[in-house]
């Protein structure tokens, strides 16, 4: 096993004996063959047109299964096993294409297009051979690995798009385009930070999508505030980020006695019009996803994981939780997809939740969010305004993850050192390190707006092209914005992807960089981005304002 693809990597360098996030070491391994298998599908898929229903089929594969590797999805080694076997089958499928294209022509092909086992053991022995060390070039390793999470977390955000029915042949095109690139050995490095590049392109495209698929499905987020509180009867705590899981769960709780509560990075399901009608969605509980094994435990009622961000379960409440999608956990139970496109069956779980107590209050209050393109730009005079006679000096920024290392304190005390002429902009679950504290309002403007999940960074672009245009500056980097960023895992990769691409410069992460950019990567993207890590409070806040 060898991981680092996640802030918390072991050491700052990499997981070798078991995940930090749990994950076992042949889980691992089975990840990486899984991943192996799919860049030797996209080698054979790409070319003259497959069939229709194939293409379908082959795209769907690949996003779902780079999905279930992302960090803290799925830890359930019978999952990877029976993907791997469902792989293969498909790759003999497009192989008898890719045959009937190159007969003749004596077309070599990658051994990821042509390795075949069907036992376990040979799965396992296989695995040990392709993960990432098996590239030994430090600086190709990192591209194709810089590449490959990127390519995961825009996965994420296509199939939630492909949830809600919305999809782009051409941004799956890509993302098997970029898996094969990563089998030719002949790309130097100059070619594969070209294709990073195009991937931050791409990265846009697939947050725009997803942000299409939301909002015309739900409609544009709006300014709300929302209980933190709880009610005396009995609930469901939903994790995650799927809307339609959300959806279809309120749907089925509508009128049982049981509410719905929302956890981590579900709370921004509160800001959209079309879930406000469910009188029994009762607010959020808890924090960032990482604090879920003493939250989940004092919820009481059954919880439902609908994508990443599950930690191994405490025995305290592993008999109450579920998982569906790409989520799973050895001993868990799973909620499958409805037959045919049908709903989900959510009856079990809403029958659990009736034998169980009211959730244990952890606070209570609200706190405000709903502050995605379409509100900001709304209001983007109003805004303008106060730039222009100086009531907003400056903006900063913090989207990203939390994650559980002390350091990322950091971004509580940042947030709480910014003078009061300077606002925060926000997405994803960064936002559990200050969204609570009490900040106050500029001219009625909340100094914290809060656009919604990490997926919603894409608002924050919008919002910044925007103000660009009003202010009617040449670049970007003109505005009065800063990026201090938090991340962790890969869907934090492809919005600094899309951010670069956009040409956003002088972008500072943390609380520690990347452990798969080797030196030489990370000085590229020092050198042509101006790519940074955090210090201290107090130095970062001189560096950023100049004071």
């Amino acid at each position: 096993m060898f991981c680092f693809q996640c802030q918390e990597s072991a050491g700052g360098t990499g997981c070798t004996i078991k995940g930090v996030c749990g994950k076992p070491h042949d889980v691992a391994n089975l990840q990486d063959l899984l991943i192996y298998v799919l860049k030797g599908i996209s080698f054979l898929s790409i070319g003259p047109h497959l069939p229709d229903a194939l293409e379908r089929q082959v795209s769907v594969f690949i996003m779902d299964s780079l999905f279930a590797t992302i960090t803290n999805a799925n830890f359930d080694r019978d999952v990877f096993i029976a993907k791997i076997r469902e792989a293969l089958a498909l790759r003999a499928d497009v192989r008898s294409h890719w045959d009937e294209r190159h007969s003749g022509d004596g077309a070599a092909l990658p051994d990821a297009a042509v390795w075949l086992a069907d036992d376990e053991a040979s799965f396992d022995a296989k695995a040990k051979q392709v993960g990432v060390l098996a590239t030994t070039d430090p600086d190709i390793r990192s591209l194709r690995e810089l590449l490959t999470y990127g390519l995961k977390g825009m996965a994420a955000y296509t199939y939630h798009a492909l949830h809600l029915n919305h999809a782009d042949a051409n941004i799956d095109l890509f993302m098997r385009q970029a898996l094969a690139a990563t089998l030719d050995d002949s790309l130097s490095a100059d070619d594969l930070v070209a294709l990073v590049m195009e991937t931050g392109k791409f990265g846009v495209e697939a947050m725009s999508l997803l942000d299409r698929a939301n909002t015309g499905t739900y409609g544009h987020p709006e300014v709300t505030r929302v209980n933190i509180g709880v009610r005396n009867r009995p609930g469901i705590l939903i994790s995650g980020h799927d809307l339609k899981d959300l959806e279809e769960l309120l749907r089925q709780t509508e009128g049982t006695g049981v509410d719905v509560y929302t956890h981590s990075e579900m709370l921004p399901a509160h800001y959209y019009p079309a879930f406000k009608k469910y009188e029994h969605f009762v607010g959020n509980y808890g924090n960032a996803w990482w604090q879920q094994t003493t939250e989940f435990a004092a919820f009481n009622g059954p919880i439902l994981m609908t994508t990443n961000c599950i930690v191994p379960p405490k025995s305290s409440y592993i008999d109450r939780i579920y998982t569906t999608g790409n989520t799973g956990y050895p001993g868990v139970r799973h909620i499958p997809e409805g037959p045919e496109g049908q709903p989900k069956d959510f009856s079990g779980i809403i029958a659990h939740a009736k034998r169980c107590s009211p959730p244990t209050e952890l606070e209570s209050g609200e706190i405000v969010g709903g502050f995605a393109h379409h509100t900001v730009t709304g209001i983007a005079d109003q805004v303008v305004d106060a730039v222009k006679t100086g009531a907003i000096r400056r903006f900063f920024v913090m989207a990203g993850c939390d994650g559980r290392m002390k350091s990322r304190n950091y971004y509580t005390e940042f947030a709480r050192e910014l003078p009061g002429d300077t606002v925060i902009l926000t997405a994803g679950c960064a936002k559990y390190k200050y969204n609570k504290l009490d900040l106050g309002e500029i001219g009625g403007i909340p100094r914290v707006l809060d656009a919604g999940q990490c997926n919603d960074s894409y608002s924050l672009a919008v919002i910044a092209l925007k103000l660009k245009e009003i202010l009617g500056l040449e670049d970007i980097n003109e505005l009065p914005i800063s990026y201090n960023i938090a991340w962790y895992e890969q869907k934090a990769v492809i919005v600094l992807l899309a951010l670069l691409y956009l040409g956003v410069k002088n972008i500072h992460l943390g609380p520690t960089l990347p452990a798969f950019l080797s030196p030489n990567v990370a000085n590229i993207l020092v050198e042509k981005f101006g790519i940074g890590g955090i210090t201290n409070v107090e130095d970062d806040m001189k560096m950023f304002l100049g004071a």
